[in-house]
This record gives structure tokens, sequence and C-alpha cells, in this order.
């Protein structure tokens, strides 16, 4: 009788543990290299993101690596080298768009790099291939493009809505095409890893301003992932402050276009359900005056209370 007692203790616990491990490993980790968008070259756009648990991450876009290192070290987020951090720990690049402020650190640190994929759709790896990595700009050090290529990144291409494998990672990836200054492409990345989901969209303007029907499609798509639940966080940029006229967003948002766009998403999912999501509010311009107004008005126009986070270079942010 004491056997068959401890025999269903021991399975009890052994399941118990299994499933708080499980438990554990749901979601993700996210640490800001570069935060802000324009012109202060030490924090632009790069999030590096892994599954909790993990130490394999991809970089969604790259305006900065090694600055935004260094903060993540001094900020005690990171232990260790930073060109080491750099070559082992991020194993993979999603490229939003080839603006500069979402590739300089990509192309600045890339002699010190390691091997590893370059991902993104189709006209944002051939303005890397065409304009970036060349013998003229740089150095080729990719698989494709001017002669000789170094082979040190390899390209690959995303089709809209497609599942492709992140490699040495455990994580997944589908891109959807963003309109960013019509008819400029972006890109939003759906990155999934143990049924958990997270969406990066990098620069976009609103569908009303653009012409478009690039975010009411890619609402569409993820819906059904917020109301599951599995959809865990949105990473949506607002430049700049209400003020900046239509005719100079250039393919950007206002708060109030950021409050417009989710409301269409609202009214495609469980009120309940939304409600869970937190939004990564990115990309805000300096002056610094002008970032205080976004957040002001991003907060005062929040009328559905969502959850609004504005992440700090190298300061780790956990999404469960």
């Amino acid at each position: 009788m004491l056997r068959k007692f401890c025999a269903v203790l021991a399975f009890l616990l052994i399941n118990t543990a299994s499933v708080w491990s499980q438990q554990s490993n749901t979601g993700f980790k996210i640490i800001p290299l570069g935060v802000k968008g324009g012109d202060d070259e030490s924090n632009l756009s790069a999030y590096m993101v892994a599954p909790a648990g993990s130490e394999n991450y991809v970089c969604l876009d790259a305006g900065t690596i090694k600055a935004g290192i260094q903060k993540a070290v001094s900020r005690r987020t990171f232990k260790g080298n930073i060109e080491e951090i750099q070559r082992k720990k991020i194993k993979g690049y999603l490229i939003s768009h080839a603006h500069l402020d979402h590739v300089a650190g990509l192309i600045i640190n890339s002699p010190a790099d390691t091997s590893k994929n370059i991902y993104g759709i189709s006209p944002v790896l051939h303005v890397l291939r065409d304009k970036y990595f060349t013998w003229d700009a740089w150095a080729n050090f990719t698989n494709e493009g001017e002669k000789p290529q170094l082979k040190k990144y390899s390209y690959v291409t995303l089709e809209q809505g497609v599942v492709y494998p992140l490699a040495d990672t455990e994580m997944k990836v589908q891109a959807y095409e963003l309109s960013h200054g019509n008819p400029y492409k972006s890109t939003a990345f759906l990155v999934s890893s143990n049924n958990s989901f997270l969406l990066y969209l990098g620069d976009t303007g609103a569908d009303e301003i653009e012409k478009s029907n690039k975010l009411i499609t890619l609402w569409k798509a993820v819906a059904p992932l917020i109301n599951s639940g599995q959809l865990k966080a949105v990473f949506l940029e607002v430049s700049f402050p209400n003020e900046q006229p239509n005719n100079q967003l250039f393919g950007h948002l206002t708060p109030k276009l950021f409050h417009a766009e989710l409301s269409q998403l609202r009214a495609l999912t469980e009120p309940e359900a939304f409600k869970k999501l937190t939004f990564i509010v990115t990309h805000t311009k300096p002056p610094h005056a002008n970032a205080e107004k976004v957040k002001k008005q991003l907060i005062a126009d929040n009328l559905h209370k969502l959850k609004l986070v504005f992440p700090e270079q190298g300061k780790q942010l956990t999404i469960r």
C-alpha cells in the first residue's frame, strides 16, 4: 500500500514539475537594444527576442547593436563580453525595412559578427543586397550580390503568411507586408514559440493615410490568436505627436492614429481577450520634448485602457 502511495505521489510530482516547466517556458523575453526612430545613432530600433527559458535570440531590426548591448550590460541585463553577446546570442536578424535607422547596426558591426541569417521580404533584402552590402558602400558580407561574396550572412526570403523556422532557435516567423509611405514596403513579423506569439510591426502608416488595406489585413490574420490568448504582445510604432500634419507623416503613426488602428483590431476580437494584450510602443522620434508629448497623448487618449509599455534601452521585458 505504501509502495503504491509513493508511486502515485512520484507520478504527481513529475507531472506537476513538467507542467510548471512548460508554463515557465511560455512567453518571451525581450532586450531592447534601441527604441527610438530618427537621428540618435546610439539608440535606434532593435529588439532581441527569445522564448522564456532560452538564450537563443533573434534581433527584430538592427538599427543599434553594440551600443544597445553595452547598455544592457551596464544594466546587468547581460553579463560578459559585448562582442561575444552579439556573436553568440543573436542567431539571426529579421529586418522590417531597409531604412538606415533599422539596419545601421547590422551593417557597421558585420565585420565582427559570425555567420547567421538575415530574414526579410524580397524588396527589403534587395535594398540590403544592392545598396548596402556592396563594395562601394561597405563590403559584401552576404551570399548574394556583388562579388566577391564573403558569405558570412545568408539572405532568407520570406513569403507573406508562410511559416518559416528561425535557424538555431526555438522560434518560427510569418511575415506580413506593411505600407510605409506608399508604395514603400515595410514588414510585420509574427514570431511564435510553444504556441505563444509576438507581433512586431516595423514602420507603418495608417491605412486611412496610406490608402492601403495592409493593417486591416494583418489585424484579421492575428485576431484569432488574440481570442485564443496565444498572442501576448504587439510592437507598434508612434513616431510623431498628434500635431504632425498628415502630409508630413512619411508613413508613420501618431497617438491618434495608433488608437484608431487598434480600435479596428479591437472590433475583431473578444473584449476580455483584447484586454490581456500588451502593446509595446516603438520608434518615437526625437527631440525629447516630442517623445514626452507622444507618451502623454497616448496615455490621455487610452480610452480602452490598453496595457501600454514604453521600452527602455537595455532593460529586459518579460511577456507571458
